[in-house]
């Protein structure tokens, strides 16, 4: 379930693309299709890198002939493990409202992107985000959860005082909104509650299938209830700002 569209990532063959936050590497995987481009997948959390670099094994073997190069490692994003201008592209995905110094994080990839470079970021759309503490004190308080929602103009003005120009944007996952509302709704029993574990079903069935109407639909409905808001933006070549 990849929330950034890497066909809004203009990519040159030896491109070097950083997953920052890979999570359990569904970006990085996505990427990893592309056998000309070299990857770094970092994430706090060890266990979420070892899955992502256990996925990339499985999925793009060492004797396969479209196996491009790539790299996983445990990482902190407040203090990013490279040199200055070292990727051509950044994916940050449902990463900065986790972090309280969200704005050290957007200056250290600066940093670390070479002039020109492609940002793409995605959080939590504001208002079905706020549904979500509205319904649930255990979702909104949970450790390592959320520690804030974005306005949408907000993390694009912040983003671009770093020193950025943003040229697209738009909204993902409107299906799965529904399921994060529900399981608010019941937040101390979650997926043993019947409706959520019914519409867990009924996603990952959309997810493997892949459906021309639920495509459809997710498409229609992105814009009025998306989960998750979508930003890309070009480093400008100037000095980050704060």
């Amino acid at each position: 379930m990849q929330t950034i569209d890497t066909q809004k990532i203009p990519l040159q063959p030896g491109s070097t693309i950083l997953d920052l936050g890979c999570g359990q590497g569904r970006h990085i995987h996505g990427l990893a299709q592309d056998s000309r481009l070299n990857l770094v997948g970092m994430d706090l959390s060890m266990e979420s890198a070892r899955t992502s670099l256990n996925g990339l094994k499985t999925y793009f073997p060492a004797e396969s002939e479209h196996r491009g190069t790539w790299l996983v490692l445990r990482g902190d994003c407040l203090q990013l493990p490279f040199g200055d201008s070292s990727f051509q592209a950044v994916v940050c995905a449902e990463v900065l409202e986790h972090i309280n110094d969200y704005e050290r994080v957007l200056s250290e990839i600066h940093r670390i992107l070479v002039p020109g470079g492609i940002l793409a970021v995605s959080v939590p759309r504001f208002w079905p985000e706020r549904i979500c503490w509205s319904l649930s004190e255990g979702y909104r308080t949970e450790p390592g959860g959320h520690l804030r929602i974005f306005k949408g103009r907000d993390l694009k003005r912040a983003i671009s005082r770093t020193g950025f120009s943003c040229y697209a944007r738009h909204w993902a996952h409107s299906l799965h909104a529904p399921y994060w509302w529900l399981k608010c709704l019941r937040w101390s029993r979650r997926e043993s509650w019947w409706p959520v574990r019914l519409y867990h079903r009924f996603l990952v069935w959309d997810m493997l299938a892949g459906p021309r109407l639920t495509r459809w639909l997710d498409r229609l409905l992105n814009p009025v209830c998306g989960k998750s808001l979508v930003l890309y933006f070009q480093r400008e070549n100037r000095p980050a700002h704060g």
